[in-house]
């Protein structure tokens, strides 16, 4: 069914690969490679101006990553999409081995070690997602997205994840999992009416929700909601956050001058607070000039997935530049104390290999939609 379905996509001229390397949106890639910058200087600052342990690392990890976004641009699209239900199945399997072979750090199984080599199955999840829902909508005819039926099927491969990632325990990767599915329905053209249905449900369940959390977990949210009765604990994490982006003021104190990250205040400073050492060292100026870059990104790409033809293609796009978007969000959210710490890296910008290898292989199949997915090409 898919081959005859892009039957008449395909039948437009095969492209040389100068082509294709023409096609690519440069700029896009130019502003990943500034929040990269970004990343790598704030790595050396917190490392007290040395580029070991994260700073190097994290910079040939993304040049290896860019080198990769390059050449799945120049990949046939009809070849994603093949892989889009395989790749999906294989991060299901994953995300259900981690109960039984996964490492366990801080009273959680999250990761999975082959040999040298540790990954998280749910970041992968979050790629896979993308393309399993980008090749159902591709597939589904526009008359019955609205159809119950065909609701409950994306349901189910969102709902399916969000499951087996709640067995780990990982509440921040389900409600990616959950944020970044409704907004990838809601993008395919799913009526507004299922989301309310859905929203009164999820109200009606917070009971059931809460019984069902762990004990930390329900601890997060009530530090949350009062961050002093536990501030050498629990609330320690988000105090010496709100500090440290109070202390840089509206200029900021200067490169490698802030306090709270130079004396060690700040807990996991190079991975998901660095957004408050960026915050001291460069003010209230220096973030707005962050968001703004980041804002630039994600408009740029959905401005990419409008001129696509292809609707696999407009998908794989919104649903890279949603994936941005929600990492952006929960992290700033989460350093500013108006969400409960869950764990999200800022993109691109944090020291991570799990979820820079995701956004950028995200970045790379939103490529090779952008430029197989218009006119003229495939």
């Amino acid at each position: 069914m898919m081959d005859a379905l892009f039957s008449a996509w395909s039948t437009s001229r095969p492209l040389r690969l100068s082509d294709k390397l023409w096609r690519i949106h440069w700029p896009v890639l130019l502003t990943v490679c500034l929040l990269a910058g970004i990343g790598t200087a704030t790595l050396y600052s917190v490392s007290g101006g040395s580029f070991q342990p994260w700073a190097e690392r994290h910079t040939l990890r993304f040049l290896v990553m860019l080198g990769i976004v390059v050449a799945m641009a120049t990949v046939r699209l009809d070849v994603w999409m093949k892989l889009a239900y395989p790749a999906y199945l294989a991060a299901l399997v994953m995300l259900a081995l981690v109960p039984f072979v996964g490492s366990e750090a801080l009273g959680a199984k999250r990761w999975i070690d082959v040999g040298p080599i540790s990954f998280q199955p749910s970041e992968l999840m979050k790629l896979a997602l993308v393309a399993a829902l980008a090749r159902f909508y591709f597939q589904l005819p526009l008359e019955k997205i609205g159809k119950p039926q065909y609701v409950l099927a994306p349901l189910l491969l969102i709902g399916v994840p969000v499951f087996l990632t709640m067995q780990q325990p990982d509440l921040g990767s389900a409600c990616l999992f959950v944020a970044l599915g409704l907004a990838l329905m809601f993008l395919a053209g799913v009526p507004l009416r299922y989301f309310a249905l859905g929203g009164l449900i999820a109200i009606a369940s917070l009971p059931v929700i809460w019984s069902g959390m762990h004990d930390y977990q329900k601890r997060r949210v009530e530090v949350f909601i009062n961050p002093g009765m536990d501030p050498l604990g629990s609330g320690y994490h988000i105090t010496q956050s709100k500090i440290a982006l109070g202390a840089g003021g509206v200029a900021g104190k200067g490169f490698m001058q802030g306090t709270q990250s130079q004396l060690d205040f700040v807990p996991e400073k190079h991975t998901d607070f660095i957004a408050s050492i960026i915050g001291e060292e460069w003010g209230f100026k220096g973030m707005l000039f962050l968001i703004a870059i980041y804002g630039l990104l994600i408009l740029m790409m959905m401005i990419m997935a409008q001129r696509c033809e292809n609707r696999f293609a407009r998908l794989a796009i919104a649903g890279s530049a949603t994936t941005f978007f929600l990492y952006v969000f929960f992290n700033l959210a989460m350093v500013t104390g108006l969400v409960p710490v869950v764990g999200i890296p800022l993109p691109l910008v944090s020291y991570g290999g799990t979820s820079m290898t995701t956004l950028m292989i995200g970045l790379g199949l939103a490529m090779s939609a952008y430029v197989h997915g218009r006119a003229g090409g495939r």
